[in-house]
C-alpha cells in the first residue's frame, strides 16, 4: 500500500469512528536511512534502517490531539486513531484551532537522485576511505550518511499531496594530537560528497591548530566559517522567525524595520534543495525572504500562527507545532561578496599555514587588521530569546589574525552575544560569494552558508569558563 493509500485509510478511520464532526489531518512517511559511521580511521559500524510513520492530528467536539505510530497494518492504524481521539476527549478546549487546509495546488518536489536514494554501502565507504587517506595519517572520526524519504499528506477536507527528498552528507574530524580539524558538507547528490576534499580540508585545519595560545577575553573582530555560521541560522530561525514566538513578544523581529545589515539577505528555501513541497499541515512550500538587504520582511506562520496574526500560512508546520511554533528549517543566507580572490596569498604563515582552506574565507582574512578565525560554534545556548543573546564555545579550530594573516592558533573561547546585533546595521564587513550546505540532524534540515566577516563578538572568556 502507498503512502497515499495509507493516509487516506487513516482519514478514513477517523470518520467512521470519530464521526462526521471529527477533522483529521494525516502525514505517513517512509524513511530509508543509512550511515557508515568511522572513528581511530576505521569503519566501526554501517547501519540502515527503513521505517514507515503515521502522524495523526484530530480535532472533534473543539479538542485537539496528536497520536503517532509506526505498525501500518489495519489493527494498528485503527490502534492509533481510537487512541488519538480518547486523548482528545481529555484535552482542554481548544479556541485557536485554524481549521484544515482546503484542496490546494502543491508544488512538485525537486527531482530526486536514485544514486543517492539508493546507496550502497561500499558507495559511502569509498568516500570515507578518500577522507581518511587524504588525512595523510592523522586520526579520523566522523559519518558518511544517505536518506530517502517519500511523505503524503491527507485530510478530511479533501486535500492530499506527495513528495519525496534524498539526501547525502558528511561530518568529520581530523587530529593532530590534542587538535581537531572539521569538515561538513551537505548535498541532494552522494556524487557531490567528495572524502578527499572534506579529509584534506580537516587534516589541514588540525595540523594548523598545534600549540594554541590563550587570549583575554574582550571582543574580536571575526571571520566565521560556514560550519560556525550555521548555528547562527539555527538559533535566527527557532527563536527569531518563528510565528509563535513572535505572537508571544519572545522574538527579535520587526517586520519592516531594517535590523540587520545591508549585506544580509536571508531565504528560506525548501525547494531549492531537497525538500518537501508541503508542511505538516499539507500546505505548500516555497521560497520566503526573511531578511531582504538588512530589512527583516517575515516571519514563518502554519496555520495556528497565521489565523492570530490575521494572515496565511508561509508553509512552516512542522509536528509538535502547537508547543515549538512554525520553523524555518532550509536557510539560505546570502550577500554583498567577499572580495577579489587574488587576496589570498597572504591569508597563512608559518605553523599556522593551513588553517584557511577556501578562496572566501582568505579573502575575508586579509581585511582584517587584528582578530580571531573560527571554524566551528558548539554547545550553544539561549540565555535572553527576546534579544538572542547566546552562550556557546568554539570548537575545532580558532587562529588569530593579524595584519590580514593568520598567525597561530588560539586555545577555545567561551562567548556570550547577541546573535542579531552581531549581524546588525555595520556589523558585517563581508560575506563569502559561496555558500555551503551543512548538514543537521533534524529531519529534512539543512543550513547553507558562507564565510562570514563581523566586527565585533564578545569572548567572554576560556572554554572552561
Amino acid at each position: 500500500m502507498t503512502e497515499l493509500e495509507l493516509a487516506g485509510q487513516v482519514v478514513e478511520l477517523v470518520r467512521r469512528l470519530g464521526g462526521p464532526g471529527a477533522q483529521a489531518d494525516v502525514v505517513v512517511t517512509r524513511a530509508d536511512l543509512a550511515l557508515t559511521r568511522f572513528a581511530n580511521s576505521a569503519i566501526h559500524q554501517n547501519v540502515a534502517e527503513s521505517t514507515v510513520g503515521v502522524r495523526l492530528r484530530l480535532h472533534i467536539d473543539g479538542r485537539t490531539a496528536a497520536g503517532s505510530g509506526s505498525v501500518v497494518a489495519a489493527d494498528g492504524l485503527r490502534a492509533l486513531v481510537e487512541r488519538t481521539l480518547a486523548a482528545a476527549r481529555l484535552c482542554p478546549p481548544d479556541p485557536g484551532w485554524p481549521g484544515l487546509t482546503a484542496p490546494t495546488p502543491v508544488p512538485a518536489a525537486p527531482p530526486v537522485d536514485e544514486a543517492t536514494a539508493y546507496a550502497e554501502p561500499d558507495q559511502r565507504a569509498d568516500r570515507v576511505g578518500a577522507f581518511v587517506a587524504a588525512a595523510g595519517g592523522l586520526s579520523t572520526a566522523g559519518y558518511c550518511r544517505t536518506a530517502h524519504r517519500s511523505s503524503a499528506f491527507a485530510n478530511s477536507a479533501g486535500h492530499s499531496a506527495y513528495g519525496s527528498s534524498a539526501e547525502a552528507a558528511m561530518d568529520g574530524i581530523a587530529r593532530s594530537g590534542g587538535a581537531d580539524g572539521v569538515a561538513r558538507f551537505a548535498a541532494d547528490r552522494l556524487s557531490d560528497l567528495d572524502g578527499a576534499e572534506l579529509g584534506a580540508h580537516a587534516a589541514a585545519k588540525a595540523q594548523a591548530a598545534a600549540d594554541p595560545v590563550e587570549l583575554p577575553p574582550g571582543r574580536y573582530e571575526v571571520v566565521f566559517e560556514p560550519a560556525a555560521v550555521a548555528d547562527l541560522l539555527q538559533n535566527l530561525s527557532f527563536y527569531g522567525f518563528n510565528g509563535k514566538r513572535y505572537a508571544e513578544r519572545q522574538s527579535f523581529a520587526e517586520p519592516g524595520a531594517a535590523q540587520f545589515d545591508r549585506a544580509v539577505t536571508l531565504v528560506d528555501d525548501p525547494l531549492g534543495a531537497s525538500g518537501l513541497p508541503f508542511d505538516a499541515e499539507g500546505t505548500a512550500r516555497g521560497a520566503l525572504t526573511l531578511i531582504e538587504a538588512g530589512t527583516t520582511r517575515a516571519v514563518a506562520h502554519d496555520r495556528r500562527t497565521a489565523a492570530d496574526a490575521g494572515t496565511q500560512s508561509t508553509g512552516h508546520a512542522v509536528a509538535g507545532g502547537a508547543t515549538w511554533g512554525p520553523m524555518a528549517r532550509n536557510l539560505r543566507l546570502s550577500g554583498a561578496t567577499a572580495g577579489p580572490a587574488s587576496a589570498t596569498g597572504r591569508s597563512t604563515t608559518g605553523a599556522a599555514a593551513g588553517a584557511v582552506v577556501d578562496a572566501d574565507t582568505a579573502a575575508l582574512v586579509t581585511g582584517v587588521r587584528r582578530g580571531l578565525l573560527v571554524s566551528d560554534l558548539w554547545y550553544t545556548r539561549v540565555l535572553d530569546p527576546k534579544s538572542l543573546v547566546v552562550t556557546g564555545l568554539t570548537r575545532n579550530g580558532v587562529w588569530l589574525i593579524e595584519d590580514g594573516v593568520v598567525v597561530r592558533a588560539v586555545r577555545d573561547l567561551r562567548f556570550t552575544e547577541s546573535y542579531p546585533r552581531a549581524l546588525g546595521p555595520g556589523a558585517v564587513l563581508g560575506l563569502g560569494a559561496r555558500a555551503v550546505r551543512q548538514p543537521d540532524r533534524v529531519d529534512g534540515a539543512w543550513w547553507s552558508a558562507p564565510s562570514v566577516r563581523l566586527a565585533s563578538w564578545h569572548f567572554t572568556g576560556g572554554a572552561s569558563g
